[in-house]
């Protein structure tokens, strides 16, 4: 239950990283993130799984990168949903993806599915690190 949570606030530093760097992204506070986060994270859960697959031959010609207009298309939703939440248009959506994307996903890498951040130490041994 405490990686959920871990990712939900990841989720929701995404967010308000997201409505820093761009203009077109606008997030009233903490709570009006927290509660797109969650809104987001219920329609990545529901819906993107279906979209994925009907989008597939497109998806497969960009090479993935259709993905991102699913995302964008997906936080639009959760724009239309939250009160404070608010994108000015599909280029700030689509920015706002790529942006929540790379930083969930760099914030995500260092959580467990336990909740604890993890380390991976090397050691040196002769020629070969283990």
């Amino acid at each position: 239950m405490s990686g959920l949570l871990i990712r939900w606030l990841i989720l929701t530093a995404a967010i308000m990283a997201a409505s820093f760097f761009l203009a077109g992204i606008e997030v009233s506070g903490f709570f009006s993130a927290f509660f797109a986060a969650a809104i987001l994270g219920m329609l990545n859960a529901v819906l993107r799984p279906a979209l994925l697959l009907l989008t597939l031959p497109l998806n497969i010609l960009t090479l993935g990168l259709f993905t991102f207009v699913i995302n964008a298309l997906l936080l639009m939703m959760a724009s239309g949903v939250i009160g404070g939440f608010h994108i000015r248009g599909f280029w700030s959506a689509l920015g706002g993806s790529l942006v929540i994307s790379l930083v969930s996903w760099a914030l995500t890498s260092l959580v467990s599915d336990q909740g604890k951040m993890e380390v991976i130490v090397l050691k040196k041994r002769g020629d070969r690190w283990q």
